[in-house]
């Protein structure tokens, strides 16, 4: 059945593609862009193509059935721990092993966690990932609530007015601080980074914490904010990430995975915002922090270390 929508001020100023892909998640692409290219969806009873601006208050027309019908029973009735909550956006502690969307049809992840909390509260059930985590990095992930805070928070990082702080436990000990600049160059086949003059710019800033011995206790700063970055930067420099399989040391994750260390210890410890503009301006010097996950935080207490303030 065809389902009329009014576009709502969440959505307005965004891409018609993207607000109906945004309402409508399961839908391939393909079908959506055909869907507009046909003229199956219209824009207030108009043919429109996929990239023009929707405003609020516009009608949108589309060939399938209403989101509530489509959407069915929720698969995955799991929640996730907020640490910041508001109408606008929430924080929440992302754990491993969880993908912050999905990669294939009826998979667990975070933005469906968080629609199917929103769900339970009566609330309008719209999530959107304002950036992204590994699917074994845990710690503070960003949800947008709106179009609008999407947009504001996207730009926030762009300009970085957003200062996101990881804490990762690395094989040997590096420097007391230092600042990684090396290009990275992504292989979108086999989704591999590597340091490669090609790459993109890529600045990662750290500070020991503690050390001694085999391992040690980072503080990173990622200036950029390119896939992998920690994980690459840190095994550029000779001190890879404790079960890191991918960048890190076989051997030394083999002696770890003994000890039950079976992922990267790379954790999203705190995000601090600065200088927000328009709608979400109150939320500047607001910062936000996560406890790491009991792997992580069991072998910090085994060794003395202390969370950083």
């Amino acid at each position: 059945m065809a389902h009329k929508l009014i576009v709502s001020h969440s959505d307005d100023g965004r891409r018609l593609d993207k607000v109906i892909r945004s309402i409508w998640p399961g839908l391939p692409l393909s079908v959506v862009m055909k869907g507009i290219r046909t003229g199956s969806v219209r824009l207030d009873s108009k043919k429109a193509s996929c990239d023009v601006r929707v405003s609020e208050g516009q009608e949108i027309y589309v060939p399938w059935e209403s989101p509530r019908e489509a959407a069915g029973e929720y698969r995955y009735r799991r929640t996730l721990p907020v640490l910041f909550r508001d109408p606008r956006i929430w924080a929440v502690n992302k754990p491993e092993n969880l993908l912050v969307q999905p990669d294939r049809k009826d998979q667990d992840n975070v933005l469906d966690r968080v629609k199917y909390m929103l769900h339970l509260e009566e609330a309008e059930e719209r999530a959107y990932a304002v950036h992204r985590l590994d699917r074994n990095t845990t710690g503070v992930l960003l949800v947008a609530l709106s179009g609008v805070s999407l947009r504001i928070l996207q730009d926030a990082f762009r300009e970085r007015k957003i200062r996101k702080t990881y804490l990762a436990i690395t094989a040997g000990l590096p420097e007391n601080q230092g600042e990684i600049r090396a290009p990275l160059l992504k292989d979108a086949e086999s989704n591999n980074v590597r340091v490669d003059p090609r790459g993109k710019e890529a600045v990662t800033r750290y500070r020991l914490l503690a050390g001694g011995g085999d391992i040690s206790l980072v503080e990173i700063d990622l200036v950029t904010g390119r896939s992998h970055q920690a994980r690459v930067h840190m095994a550029f420099i000779g001190c890879p990430i404790i079960g890191d399989i991918r960048y890190g040391n076989e051997e030394i994750n083999g002696r770890w995975r003994k000890k039950r260390i079976r992922r990267p210890l790379l954790h999203s410890f705190r995000v601090a915002f600065s200088g927000l503009d328009g709608e979400l301006e109150d939320l500047s010097g607001l910062t936000i922090t996560a406890p790491p996950a009991d792997d992580m935080m069991g072998l910090m207490s085994e060794r003395g270390w202390r969370l950083p303030r």
